[in-house]
């Protein structure tokens, strides 16, 4: 999909450093996957400090059943 944004030139310089990415739709792509993963995360570990899933088992219980 193409869209159009306007970026200063020195955020895109820095982008392009950052992502090791010499175009600018490239290095765009990365950023905002980057940003969307980290946010997915986030997300996740907010559930989980939460509660919102049911682990039945402790961590010492499956090492013990992995042996």
């Amino acid at each position: 999909m193409r869209i159009t944004v306007e970026i200063d030139e020195a955020t895109l310089t820095e982008l392009s450093r950052i992502t090791g990415e010499r175009k600018k739709s490239p290095a765009i792509a990365s950023a905002v996957r980057e940003f969307v993963n980290r946010r997915k995360a986030r997300e996740f570990g907010t559930l989980l400090r939460e509660g919102a899933f049911d682990y039945p088992s402790t961590n010492e219980e499956i090492e013990i059943s992995d042996r």
